[in-house]
C-alpha cells in the first residue's frame, strides 16, 4: 500500500513525542501514542482528539472539527491550526493535551 507523504512529514514533525505511530484507517490514518488513539490524518489535514478543556482553544483558532462526510461530524476531534503543525515542539504540546 502507497504511504502518504502527508502522514510522513505529520510523524516527524512529531519524532520527539514517545511512541508516536500511524495506522491505516478507512481513507486515511490514524494517530496513536501507544495505544492511545490521538488523531486524524485525513485528506491533508490533522485532527487532535479535544476535551471540553482543549476544544476552546482550536475554536478560537477558527478550526473546524473532522467531517468525514456531510451528515457525520465528529466534535471531539479538530484540526490542528497550520502554525501550531508547523512548529514541532508546539505540536507535542498539543499532543500531550489529548488525553
Amino acid at each position: 500500500m502507497k504511504r502518504d507523504s502527508f502522514c510522513d512529514f505529520v510523524l516527524e514533525q512529531l519524532r520527539d513525542v514517545p511512541d508516536v505511530h500511524s495506522r491505516r484507517m478507512f481513507s486515511g490514518y490514524g494517530l496513536y501514542r501507544g495505544e492511545h488513539f490521538f488523531g486524524i490524518v485525513s485528506e491533508g489535514r490533522v485532527y487532535f482528539k479535544t476535551n471540553p478543556k482543549t476544544r476552546k482553544q482550536y475554536e478560537d483558532r477558527g478550526m473546524q472539527p473532522f467531517a468525514p462526510s456531510p451528515t457525520q461530524i465528529l466534535k471531539n476531534y479538530f484540526e490542528v491550526p497550520p502554525d501550531v503543525l508547523e512548529d514541532r515542539e508546539e505540536l507535542a504540546r498539543w499532543v500531550m493535551n489529548t488525553k
